[in-house]
């Protein structure tokens, strides 16, 4: 029995080994060769081809080994399931482990950190980055070293760390020109500076770094490496606002694409070009190219794309006047990011949907749109609020775990003195005062650190607390302090007679992203704060204001005149539209959007709950929103209530409005912009009170 055991071993190994020898080393060196670069752009036919080599290369030499799974890892996240190429990364990363082999090791990791960045698993993608490069640079394998370093680079890149990013992708860049035999680090390092610049809107070195990405490219004659350079020359020129040269740059890429079978990079420049002829309002063409990238996007199962395809032509299809049609692609595209719970990018989408219905003359869907963006941002505000919360807790917990593992430390070597005393009393009689002594000595020492610590903890407690009354960036109150407030305050005291009210103002600022996305987030920082200082100006100490979440700010004054309601609308609209904000040289101004209403509100004489006036008012808001911005609205009273419910008010204040069952208020600031058509709202500002 254990002969023939012995046998069928060493036959399953024969018959293990068998196939590898049938190939040789060498025709699987060279094949794995030709499959690297058909990796990257035909991620289908590559994998056919590794797959049919599967059970040979796994048996093979260690490089080759390594180097098959590394790219069988890149082919199989590339055709849409990085779950599995996570797993195959994983298993080259035990394997380097294992043999001790740092080359293999160095690669596992770096398909980890693309599989991961798939996933949008990013702190962890941008861990293993750096191990990678740490690794590598320990390695004699310079094309390895130059793709760690640039991995590193774009990793600080997404962090928002440029200054560490620029230095790893100029080390990266002077590593590959040291690769005398293989262009292909020195293109990947050229392309990755080029975009890191972009990013850093330093466009004058983006281009300088292109030109000469483009001429490597086609110095190597490689289409592929031909078809990235184009990709990145058309987001270089968009953000530096040329526009001509984006589409040039699309069109002549999408040639080398269709010719190259590179399907997945074709539905992506097919979504580019829709996009680019959107920004012209050629809706025919961004149709057609829309159109185009659906079909594209099918067939390789990208579900990014097609939602960007869908939403682009949507888009066209509003543009067109074909508002049915349009708004039935653009849910279609905004159900598949809901489904991938992308918030940040679902919450820009919106935007784009509410402007374009607005642009068609759908004021109530591009109201709607403009909804559901703010439940999108409150939910986003709640998250980061609780996840503020939670790193709290849990350093708290930390901290709170520390002092009592010091507490039992502590407790142990008192217990050890007591025992040494013990036996120093029943050998030493006349030590017996001297340990009473040190005892004292050593409990007054616990008794000091205790009441140290608890004074520490009561110091912490009460930072705490304000931490978690105050915005970080502005230092308003925040929402959590107003509800607690409110909850506290339900009923707002009248003082000096009847004509004294309390108020809630609501504000938005007016084109925040389009801030966001021209200038950056510090920028839209700046204006937050510069809000924040115009709102101390405009009122008074004893009036509280609020972060209310994102772009939103609340007002809650406790009494003020009646009459004076938009006399103060007025003052916050050109206290805050006469400031600008200095910005890298640029001068930022902006506008907000204001609801507002005496507090309480008592339809029927019965009061309304906080939360239902702040619903009012926030309906108000998107009112001003959508008749022009720059304005205030603000609800005054109710009328013919018999006729009507306060919750059918409440889901269409804009209806109610104008059948006399709300009296609004129009407030318009110092400087309007571009009011809708004048057959849609001439009479907007002069409605006569209740409406029409």
């Amino acid at each position: 029995m254990p002969f023939a055991r012995r046998s069928a071993a060493a036959l399953a190994l024969a018959l293990a080994i068998a196939p590898a020898l049938a190939w040789g080393q060498p025709a699987l060196d060279a094949e794995l060769a030709a499959t690297r670069e058909t990796v990257r752009f035909v991620p289908d036919d590559a994998l056919t081809r590794l797959r049919r080599i599967e059970a040979q290369a796994r048996v093979a030499a260690p490089a080759t080994r390594a180097e098959f799974l590394s790219l069988y890892s890149s082919a199989v996240r590339r055709t849409g399931d990085a779950k599995r190429a996570l797993a195959l990364a994983d298993e080259l990363v035990a394997y380097g482990r294992n043999e001790r082999d740092n080359v293999a090791l160095a690669k596992g990791l770096l398909t980890r950190t693309y599989a991961l960045s798939e996933l949008n698993e990013l702190p962890a993608a941008h861990a293993a980055a750096f191990e990678a490069e740490s690794i590598a640079q320990a390695t004699a394998d310079m094309p390895l070293r130059v793709q760690a370093t640039i991995t590193a680079g774009q990793s600080f890149q997404e962090q928002g760390n440029y200054p560490a990013a620029l230095a790893k992708l100029q080390v990266a860049t002077d590593l590959s020109r040291a690769v005398t035999d293989d262009a292909v680090p020195l293109a990947s390092a050229l392309n990755a500076l080029a975009l890191l610049y972009t990013d850093m809107r330093q466009y004058d070195k983006g281009w300088e770094v292109q030109r000469e990405s483009v001429t490597v490219a086609k110095r190597m004659k490689s289409p592929g490496r031909l078809a990235i350079a184009l990709s990145t020359e058309y987001g270089l020129a968009i953000e530096a606002k040329q526009y001509e040269r984006a589409r040039r740059a699309l069109l002549e890429g999408l040639a080398v694409e269709r010719r190259l079978g590179a399907r997945q990079m074709i539905a992506t420049t097919l979504v580019n070009l829709a996009d680019s002829y959107l920004k012209d309002r050629d809706y025919g063409r961004a149709a057609d190219y829309a159109q185009q990238a659906i079909k594209a996007s099918q067939e390789i199962n990208s579900p990014l794309n097609l939602a960007t395809a869908r939403i682009n032509l949507g888009q066209a299809y509003l543009g067109m006047g074909r508002v049915a049609e349009g708004k039935r692609h653009f849910e279609a595209g905004l159900d598949e990011y809901e489904k991938n719970g992308n918030k940040p990018e679902l919450q820009g989408v919106l935007l784009e949907y509410g402007t374009a219905l607005e642009r068609a003359g759908d004021f109530a869907g591009a109201v709607n749109a403009y909804h559901r963006e703010r439940r999108i941002s409150n939910e986003m505000f709640a998250e980061q609020r609780q996840k503020a919360v939670l790193e709290l807790q849990q350093k708290y917990d930390t901290e709170k775990k520390q002092r009592q593992i010091e507490a039992l430390r502590q407790d142990n070597r008192v217990k050890g003195a007591e025992l040494d005393n013990r036996r120093l009393q029943q050998r030493i009689w006349w030590l017996l005062a001297v340990v009473f002594a040190l005892a004292s000595a050593v409990v007054g020492l616990l008794y000091r650190k205790v009441r140290h610590a608890y004074a520490q903890l009561e110091v912490k407690n009460l930072e705490l607390k304000q931490q978690s009354a105050l915005d970080p960036l502005t230092s308003l109150y925040n929402r959590r302090h107003f509800q607690e407030f409110m909850r506290g305050h339900a009923q707002v005291e009248r003082r000096g007679g009847e004509d004294l009210v309390g108020a809630l103002f609501l504000l938005d600022v007016d084109h925040f992203k389009h801030i966001n996305d021209t200038y950056g987030h510090a920028a839209g920082d700046a204006v937050l704060k510069m809000i924040a200082e115009r709102l101390r100006i405009a009122l008074r100490e004893t009036d509280m204001i609020v972060r209310w979440g994102g772009e939103e700010f609340l007002a809650f004054l406790p009494s003020v005149s009646r009459g004076g309601l938009d006399d103060v609308a007025r003052r916050i609209l050109s206290s805050i539209s006469a400031a600008t904000v200095p910005y890298q040289g640029a001068t930022l101004q902006v506008n907000v959007s204001v609801g507002f209403a005496p507090y309480p509100l008592a339809p029927g004489g019965m009061p309304l709950s906080w939360e239902r006036a702040v619903n009012l008012i926030d309906m108000a808001l998107y009112l001003a929103k959508a008749h022009g911005r720059n304005r205030a609205y603000g609800v005054r009273g109710f009328a013919n209530l018999g006729q009507t419910t306060l919750e059918a008010i409440e889901q269409d204040l804009e209806s109610a409005w104008r059948k006399g069952f709300v009296d609004l208020t129009v407030v318009l600031g110092d400087t309007q912009e571009t009011p809708p058509p004048a057959e849609d709202w001439s009479n907007v500002v002069a409605m006569p009170r209740g409406g029409r």
